[in-house]
């Protein structure tokens, strides 16, 4: 990695350990933490108080047949993690995008998040 990629990434990690300061998912209201690398998409419902992933979701495994671009591999986790939440008995989350900026896959994700029924 050349030294603007590790400052992004830098910069990146910093942001996130801000928001997560202030971030918390509870039992009612879990954490829908979000993770991009450059081919796939990753999903998982956090409770904080108990420190356990409740769920997860990516575009690697999983059973997500979709061909595309990664964008509409973003749209699909995130209708995939909506169903998971309402099977668990979920209907409100708290999204932490982790740093990213809100567009291109993370915005895809949380936009059929919400068309699948969850709040925010």
């Amino acid at each position: 990695m050349n030294d603007r990629n590790v400052e992004k990434k830098n910069s990146r990690l910093k942001r996130s350990r801000r928001v997560r300061a202030r971030v918390k998912g509870t039992p009612e209201r879990p954490r829908l933490v979000v993770f991009k690398s450059l081919k796939h998409v990753y999903a998982q419902l956090v409770d904080d108080t108990s420190r356990k992933t409740l769920t997860g979701v990516s575009s690697l495994k999983g059973g997500l047949n979709v061909s595309g671009n990664r964008t509409e591999k973003a749209k699909a986790v995130g209708t995939a993690i909506a169903d998971k939440a309402k099977e668990l008995g979920f209907d409100s989350i708290v999204f932490d995008r982790s740093g990213y900026r809100y567009h291109g896959k993370i915005k895809a994700l949380a936009e059929a998040v919400r068309e699948a029924g969850l709040k925010f």
